[in-house]
């Protein structure tokens, strides 16, 4: 970790200990943090946290939800700012925040999922082994439903290559999971890992997938190779909120859930294994990612129309 160059350096660095502490990974929140550290050094800020200073670097940001995400994040270093050093102003919950309701999760359908995956490649043509890296974390999350930390924290000892499982580890409830793959997914990434030898020959590296450096490939990279992707296929617009990479974990439930009602499957009983496929802790949780799309709801109307009739109640 770089050294912090701002005034707030020792109340920062006591901050983010105290937050791992609790068992909290904190690496997208020490990202907006190390932000602040870079404006407060520059603005020669001296003195304690101020609303001012709070909103400044949140106006700074390119885009308002990356404002909003700012000043999120300082508001709890605020909040640990007052119990530890006396006098702390605590920030203005209500200056700003989020007014609209966060858009929905798309889901992939199976034609876009393959032109994702068959470009991915092309788009490193100096260093194939990049493209070829995202093409194969692509497809691993959308057959798997992995988080894509979960996908870039992969190590070469979690591949069980013999019984086609993978042992996810430090999930976002800190619990270790034993993930079956389907073997045309096992494929991909046996052949990856023999590009990725040649390319790496001597890395001692133990992350399974590697960037242009021979180490692991970051969470930021990911999301912005991802975007970059999907712009120069056409199905992302330069501004605005579009597809991400974690949509292709609500992908994944979506087409699970529809395959089960496809066959007849009584999917509210499957819930707990979904659930527990995707590492949640409850399987409320899951339906978080149940987006509901014209397909899903067709066919649950559907069941809900034969068992009516079965039932011999009126249907309209």
């Amino acid at each position: 970790m770089k050294p912090w160059t701002s005034g707030f350096a020792d109340q920062i660095d006591g901050y983010i200990r105290f937050k791992r502490a609790l068992g909290l990974q904190f690496k997208t929140q020490v990202h907006y943090i190390r932000l602040f550290d870079r404006f407060a050094t520059r603005t020669r800020h001296r003195g304690p946290l101020t609303q001012q200073l709070a909103l400044d670097f949140a106006a700074s940001a390119p885009s308002k939800h990356a404002a909003i995400r700012r000043y999120e994040v300082l508001k709890h270093f605020s909040s640990y700012l007052a119990t530890m050093v006396p006098g702390t102003p605590i920030l203005d919950r209500f200056a700003l925040r989020r007014t609209e309701e966060p858009s929905p999760a798309h889901i992939f359908t199976g034609r876009e999922l393959r032109r994702i995956i068959e470009g991915a490649p092309s788009g490193s043509p100096r260093r194939k082994i990049l493209g070829e890296g995202l093409r194969v974390m692509i497809g691993l999350a959308a057959s798997t439903g992995l988080r894509p930390g979960e996908v870039i924290r992969l190590d070469r000892s979690d591949v069980d290559w013999q019984r086609d499982l993978l042992q996810v580890r430090r999930t976002k409830f800190r619990k270790d999971r034993l993930v079956p793959v389907h073997p045309t997914t096992m494929r991909a990434l046996q052949g990856y890992a023999r590009r990725r030898n040649r390319e790496f020959p001597g890395s001692a590296c133990d992350a399974f997938f590697l960037n242009g450096r021979g180490e692991r490939y970051a969470s930021r990279a990911l999301f912005v190779d991802f975007r970059r992707l999907l712009r120069r296929l056409g199905m992302r617009s330069p501004q605005g909120r579009g597809a991400t990479f974690g949509d292709l974990r609500h992908t994944f439930a979506v087409r699970r859930m529809v395959g089960w009602y496809r066959a007849g499957v009584d999917v509210q009983s499957k819930l707990p294994v979904l659930a527990t496929y995707m590492g949640h802790v409850d399987y409320r949780h899951t339906a978080y990612y149940v987006t509901a799309t014209p397909e899903l709801r067709g066919l649950a109307a559907g069941r809900l129309k034969r068992w009516l009739e079965r039932k011999g109640a009126p249907v309209q």
